[in-house]
């Protein structure tokens, strides 16, 4: 708590999807609940955003639409219901991730603090009417170095711009090697080296040159094995590339997993992870780290400062196949070293990303936030 008062916060997501803001809200609002606060979640029903916090216990606000593509009708339903739930709730601060639910926010966020999140550079907007956004909002929280940067640069005030890194269910992460044996067992890859990557088949994650890269350390560990798990609409063109490159063999498709996600982390070696999506924390890399996986990244998104070179993974300093080749190699060639590096980055999340250490990091913008309100 803050001090000695429990905070009363609503986590404002106009988002219906399990994708971006959605885990770092949740993560967020059961943080905050754990250390005793008053946190509530609105977020857009009807998907797997809702299935998934009500699956964690957290009831979403009901009566809210948070549908972008709505008309005005429902945005002024949400705008009464916003309005009643301030003043019913007594709400402290309303914290919002999305341009949407930030102009609702805006509206009717009455003595509360009003803050905001941004999860990627994207959501950044120069110009009015964002910049009286800016400026009235009493925190502006940035993902990564380069949506801080890019804040500053749009006109948000410097005072009001924290950084916040990710956040990653540790505990969902930990040891599991009944399950990473059983999806070794799945693929056929018993003792061979496995190499491992999560993220969406979509343009300008990485998986082209990742897969041109396998193709190179295949010259000198042709027992070496990759594994793609995710799903989206370039998986074709994916499995081309992988014929083309006469991986047939080697490079494996695992498809969407959720329940055995963690197992399938604990059956790597290594992880990779060559792009970042609609939430520039990366959390697939935080997973990796959680479960104890050496992290072979690019230099996109917050990986730069999730990732220390040489102690929690490798840093690439060009994103090529080359690049990839030499740091695959060289965690191959070095397993102690591997090894020591996937502690490293599971010590690390359990000390930097865990919900917990989230949750005090927003303890403190929301107490600075809710200062400058009342100056």
């Amino acid at each position: 708590m803050t001090g000695d008062r429990s905070l009363r916060v609503l986590n404002l997501v106009a988002n219906r999807w399990w994708t971006g803001s959605a885990d770092p809200a949740l993560r967020l609002t059961l943080g905050l609940r754990a250390r005793g606060h008053h946190a509530l979640l609105g977020l857009a029903p009807g998907d797997k955003f809702e299935a998934k916090a009500r699956e964690a216990g957290v009831e979403p606000v009901e009566g809210l639409h948070l549908d972008v593509r709505s008309g005005p009708a429902a945005v002024l339903a949400d705008l009464r219901r916003l309005r009643r739930l301030v003043r019913e709730e007594a709400l402290d601060v309303i914290h919002v991730h999305h341009s949407h639910d930030h102009w609702l926010g805006w509206w009717t966020h009455g003595g509360s603090a009003l803050v905001r999140s941004y999860h990627n550079e994207r959501a950044v907007r120069r110009g009015w009417p964002t910049s009286s956004l800016y400026r009235s909002s009493q925190a502006l929280v940035a993902i990564s170095r380069g949506v801080e940067e890019r804040l500053i640069a749009a006109g948000a005030p410097a005072r009001a711009v924290h950084r916040v890194g990710g956040v990653v269910d540790t505990a969902r992460f930990a040891a599991d090697s009944r399950g990473a044996a059983k999806i070794r067992e799945e693929f056929h890859v018993a003792s061979a080296p496995l190499i491992g990557c999560v993220a969406r088949f979509a343009a300008g994650r990485g998986h082209e040159t990742l897969l041109e890269g396998f193709r190179l350390l295949r010259r000198e560990r042709p027992d070496a094995r990759l594994l793609l798990v995710g799903k989206g609409e370039r998986r074709q063109a994916l499995e081309a590339a992988v014929k083309e490159l006469g991986l047939e063999d080697s490079a494996l498709f695992a498809g969407y997993r959720d329940t055995d996600l963690p197992a399938v982390l604990h059956a790597l070696d290594i992880f990779v992870l060559l792009g970042a999506g609609s939430d520039e924390s990366c959390r697939a890399a935080l997973e990796a780290m959680a479960a104890g996986r050496p992290v072979v990244g690019a230099p996109v998104g917050a990986l730069p400062e999730v990732v220390v070179h040489g102690e929690t993974g490798l840093l690439l300093e060009r994103v090529s196949a080359e690049h990839v080749a030499t740091a695959l190699r060289r965690l191959l060639e070095r397993p102690h070293e591997a090894r020591a590096m996937g502690e490293a980055g599971h010590r690390r999340a359990l000390g930097r990303f865990s919900p917990d250490s989230h949750a005090r990091r927003f303890e403190e913008i929301y107490a600075a936030a809710l200062a400058s309100r009342q100056h």
